[in-house]
């Protein structure tokens, strides 16, 4: 399954996220709703759930809407809601706690605890940029920050979602073409922690950092390609984003 910025539920979720931006819980909190009753398939009704969750002010309601959207992940159970899986049962753990029960809230903490930083991701994995490369080639970090340029990267960033990656490579400076390269870490990586667990739970988009160089092992062409307003809205979002890149 791969992450859909276009799906109207997810696109519901992230009007919703803006609302709570602008101090404005009441009219996230219904934009949330409304993204759960139009939910069909299991990962709508995930994201939905977790943020119907996070607006309820009873915690009884708060852990039912927890354990509601866990099912749905578990239902999926793949990489892009495998890194949701210690925050949902964090989550848990802190619902149970609420409510006094310690075996559980310990129960639900000790596997938060198991499934951190346990990546099973085995791609094919993407990098997008502007740069002329060929197959045998190695990208390595230290470059400048696309989106920070006077930030010096110290891990080089990859993806799983090649629809992702072609979208870094029409934000990356330069003026060459879009190249997005099928690639190969070559030693180990971690989620990215720019996008796991801030504004999606878990790291749906299948972002990844590593220090180690990765290797070009093709290319592709065929991706979907943002339209002129579409990147104009991207190139704002990232000129207005707040917070600091972590790297």
């Amino acid at each position: 399954m791969e992450f859909d910025p276009n799906n109207n539920v997810v696109k519901l979720c992230v009007q919703g996220m803006d609302m709570e931006g602008k101090g404005k819980p009441e009219e996230a909190s219904r934009l949330f709703l409304q993204a759960w009753n139009e939910a069909t398939t299991d990962f709508e009704k995930f994201i939905a759930a977790y943020y119907v969750a996070r607006h309820q002010k009873d915690v009884p309601d708060k852990l039912r809407w927890t354990e509601t959207g866990l099912q749905f992940a578990l239902k999926i159970n793949d990489d892009t809601v495998k890194a949701a899986f210690p925050s949902l049962y964090s989550n848990l753990a802190k619902c149970y706690d609420d409510l006094g029960d310690l075996a559980n809230a310990r129960k639900n903490y000790e596997i938060a605890v198991s499934f951190t930083d346990k990546l099973s991701d085995r791609g094919p994995f993407y990098h997008g940029t502007k740069a002329d490369l060929q197959v045998g080639d190695l990208l390595t970090a230290g470059g400048n920050s696309n989106y920070t340029p006077k930030v010096i990267m110290n891990h080089i960033y990859f993806t799983a979602w090649v629809n992702g990656a072609g979208l870094a490579a029409a934000l990356a400076k330069g003026d060459g073409r879009e190249r997005v390269y099928i690639i190969e870490p070559t030693g180990s990586f971690e989620n990215d922690p720019n996008v796991t667990d801030k504004k999606f739970p878990g790291n749906p988009t299948r972002s990844y950092r590593t220090k180690a160089p990765l290797k070009i092992v093709g290319e592709v062409t065929d991706w979907v390609r943002q339209t002129p307003e579409e990147l104009r809205k991207w190139r704002e979002k990232v000129a207005n984003a707040k917070g600091k890149i972590i790297d």
